[in-house]
């Protein structure tokens, strides 16, 4: 970071360097995995501890405790955390009311560097929020690190777009007036993030929130809170001011609702299911008694994601995307490939390779080095999943996998179920695991169609090396990231904005120009000078 220019609120005009992306660690490096197992050796000494509630400057404990475990040893307690009440929520999101009076009129070069110093902060952790998120989540060293890479990549965005929406805005002039727009902060925001990305999105969306001068109100998944609990250590450590971020635990059933429909929020960011999306955007489209305003909603909701490869593709790469897309952290991912759509021409040649390159795979707990798939997050997602494989069976043929392992964790196998219908509910469902369905289409035409055939349009990729069929599916594939000869995963922040349409929510476009606007309103003054 660079300091220049005069100062404005007592604070120096802050300039960025351009933005980049951090850099993924390599692993097969031995000096770094072994700076990565001493990671994850300080972490399993703190596993265990309990976490507060944290409103404003205070710790509340409650008489009903949340338990967070590892899904690959279920019976390991990751972190105890408090069964927030009704009462503590209200109470935070009055402190956070309170709190928003003055941080909404900090300069913006205040938050700014602020919030750079928590990227600072992430940077010099990286390796250990990672473990963290390997115990807790279950994700491989290269997928806790590409999220803590993700949630620093937000950090440095977000405070790069705080200062352009804060610069003077491009207006018409005219000599009588002296016109000017600015973007002010909302209010009070609920932050709901998801397990999935538990550092990455629930950042993503704090951070937006705070550097726009918003406070906030964070309910993280009740399968992700120590994840969320050292993000809030180090807004601690930066001195973020107290109410700015409020920290209640527990279910989201208990105190969805009450967050959502009280009359001092103003908006809500949530990342989640298609349902829980829904109920939030009709809920917090009812006006409450003493509401002053309609509230926003900002909800990214899942998706059925599909890979459409074409007759002349670069087959080992289209596998290896498929592969990548599908099993990436057990195919828990909205943007996870569920649908492979193979043109009848080269469809069993396409079956054998995928087979034999998902058999590759390396299974097991991910805090040991070279596992390359682990546990689904719970009992519930297992069962679930399992469901969703029986019914499979009964609608396609059964390649690989199709097997659960729970002696010690949540295990299910890679499966992969080809010949499957395009309505089939293998086909429309979003299962969210390693469930992989293969459907054969006539032709490209065929194969576009299909892509488009299910209410979500979050993600989806294309293998053809024709320019003109690439055109075409620019034109004809509904989604919000649509990709070329490469894996519909791994959306890099301010390269890929992030979000899709129909029921995948509202298009939010997380990593993008347009992200912070949608926490901020714009504000237009003139004044009369002649």
């Amino acid at each position: 970071m660079r300091q220049q220019g005069k100062p404005l609120g007592g604070y120096k005009i802050v300039k960025l360097k351009p933005f980049k992306n951090e850099s993924p660690l390599d692993f097969s490096k031995p000096q770094v995995a072994t700076k990565m197992q001493k990671a994850i050796e300080a972490v399993r000494g703190k596993l265990g501890k309990e976490y507060p509630i944290l409103i404003g400057d205070q710790k509340f404990f409650a008489d009903e405790k949340l338990r967070s475990y590892n899904p690959a040893h279920k019976a390991q307690v990751v972190g105890i955390f408090q069964r927030a009440t009704q009462e503590h929520v209200k109470r935070a999101v009055e402190t956070a009311y309170q709190a928003f009076e003055r941080w909404s009129v900090q300069p913006a070069e205040k938050r700014v560097q602020r919030l750079l110093r928590v990227a600072s902060l992430m940077r010099k952790n990286r390796l250990k929020l990672a473990a963290w998120m390997v115990f807790e989540v279950g994700k491989s060293w290269a997928e806790a690190d590409a999220d803590v890479c993700e949630a620093i990549d937000f950090a440095q965005f977000y405070a790069q777009e705080s200062l352009r929406l804060n610069a003077p805005q491009p207006l018409v002039k005219i000599p009588s007036e002296r016109n000017e727009l600015c973007y002010i902060p909302l209010g009070v925001g609920v932050v709901i993030p998801p397990w999935n990305f538990p550092l990455a999105i629930m950042a993503g969306m704090t951070f937006a929130s705070i550097v726009a001068g918003n406070t906030v109100v964070l309910k993280p998944s009740s399968d992700a809170p120590a994840v969320a609990a050292q993000l809030m250590e180090i807004f601690r450590q930066v001195e973020l001011p107290p109410g700015v971020v409020n920290f209640v635990t527990g279910a989201g059933s208990a105190l969805g609702d009450v967050l959502v429909t009280h009359p001092r929020t103003r908006y809500i960011a949530f990342t989640g299911s298609k349902e829980v999306g829904l109920r939030i955007n009709q809920l917090a489209a009812t006006i409450q008694p003493n509401q002053r305003w309609i509230k926003r909603v900002i909800a990214e909701m899942g998706g059925k994601d599909a890979i459409v490869v074409d007759t002349d593709a670069d087959l080992d790469r289209a596998v290896d995307g498929v592969v990548a897309s599908s099993f990436g952290y057990q195919g828990q991912k909205c943007s996870a490939c569920s649908r492979a759509i193979i043109v009848e021409k080269i469809y069993d040649k396409f079956l054998s390779r995928l087979v034999e390159r998902t058999r590759k795979l390396r299974m097991g707990a991910p805090e040991e080095r070279g596992i390359d798939f682990g546990p689904v997050i719970n009992d519930q997602a297992m069962r679930k999943i399992v469901a969703y494989i029986g019914k499979g069976q009964s609608e396609g043929r059964l390649l690989l996998g199709g097997k659960i392992h729970q002696e010690q964790g949540y295990f299910v196998e890679p499966t992969i179920i080809a010949d499957v219908a395009p309505t089939a509910t293998i086909a429309q469902e979003e299962i969210f695991g390693p469930v992989l369905a293969v459907i054969k289409a006539q032709d490209y035409d065929e194969a576009l169609r299909i892509a488009n055939n299910t209410e979500y349009g979050l993600t989806g990729a294309v293998y053809t090396k024709s320019k003109r069929k690439i055109k075409q599916a620019k034109q004809k594939f509904h989604a919000g990231n649509l990709y070329f000869n490469r894996k519909c995963t791994g959306a890099l922040v301010g390269v890929h904005p992030f979000g899709g349409f129909d029921m995948s929510g509202t298009d939010s476009k997380a990593g993008g120009r347009d992200y912070l606007l949608l926490f901020t309103q714009a504000k237009v003054m003139s004044e009369k000078i002649k």
